[in-house]
């Protein structure tokens, strides 16, 4: 649905949206997983939506082991972030989010956000495959004066982010630590494939990883002005860290460290989903909250 016609319905209405993606062969129950032995309370005196299980004796709802269980805000308001954030190529702030789903406050939002990239994280890891594009990117804002020096990329003092692109599919991004051969070789290891190509720039921490893929190692020399030789490039490497950082100057401003990986998360998901329409993008983030919680605590610690 669009969040046009997400807006227009009753709570209710949102309820059986809800479970008609979350349970699309029928409830299933949230503490012991099975289905087609569960009957629905009816009447005044049980709360909308609830549940028995059969099987195990037990109450449920659809929001039960999902990033919106014990939430005080509304399904019609969750299903309407949810587009939100799953449509807006360059994300959405927890202050517009605020502001357009008229929540009570932004630390509402903020967490609201958080628990819906939380959704948006791919796991298990797939290896990625095909030709895979290797490169890093570096968040963080400019010093101030007298602080240090305004050197931008490999050398600075702001965050590491490296990303691996497959060719015509998924994207993996990521913080780390550093850039040192050690752990960028150690990261393209558990994340491809290895009968998979590794494209990359010249950054001689690469050297060497060729020799375990079938498909070898391959780069191109920027500080050359060389962006592609042949088939070689990291333009699509390049055109992921684009849209992130366009989100982040323009919608989120600041990332701090802590939460960068969960932003991260929220870009590899659109990316990956990019050929979805929204609705269906938007449908795919909600069913992969299934099993997921995110405390405020958790977020604060």
């Amino acid at each position: 649905m669009t969040l046009s016609e997400l807006s227009k319905l009753t709570e209710d209405e949102a309820r059986e949206e809800l479970e008609r993606i979350m349970w699309p062969n029928g409830p299933v129950c949230a503490h012991c997983g099975k289905t087609g032995n569960t009957r629905k309370f009816e009447g005044k005196a049980h709360r909308s939506g609830v549940y028995k299980c059969n099987d195990c004796d037990e109450q449920f709802t659809v929001t039960v082991n999902t990033i919106m269980e014990s939430s005080h805000i509304s399904i019609r308001t969750w299903l309407m972030a949810f587009s939100l954030m799953c449509s807006g190529k360059k994300g959405v702030s927890a202050l517009q989010l605020q502001r357009q789903l008229g929540l009570g406050s932004y630390k509402s939002a903020w967490h609201m956000a958080h628990r819906i990239r939380e959704a948006m994280k791919l796991e298990p890891l797939a290896s990625l495959l095909g030709i895979v594009e290797v490169d890093e990117l570096y968040i963080g804002g400019k010093p101030r004066k007298g602080t240090g020096t305004h050197k931008r990329g490999r050398g600075t003092k702001k965050t590491p982010v490296l990303t691996l692109v497959e060719r015509g599919g998924r994207a993996r991004s990521f913080p780390v630590e550093n850039v040192s051969g050690a752990t960028l070789k150690q990261a393209i290891r558990e994340n491809v494939d290895r009968k998979a190509t590794i494209m990359t720039d010249e950054w001689p921490a690469y050297q060497g990883i060729g020799a375990e893929f079938d498909g070898g190692h391959h780069f191109v020399t920027h500080s050359a002005g060389e962006y592609a030789k042949g088939g070689t490039s990291t333009n699509l490497a390049e055109s992921y860290f684009a849209l992130l950082k366009r989100g982040i100057v323009g919608s989120f401003h600041h990332i701090s460290k802590q939460h960068l990986h969960r932003y991260c998360n929220e870009f590899s998901f659109r990316w990956d989903h990019r050929k979805a329409s929204d609705g269906e993008r938007t449908a795919a983030a909600i069913r992969q909250s299934d099993g997921r919680r995110l405390l405020y605590k958790e977020r604060i610690s």
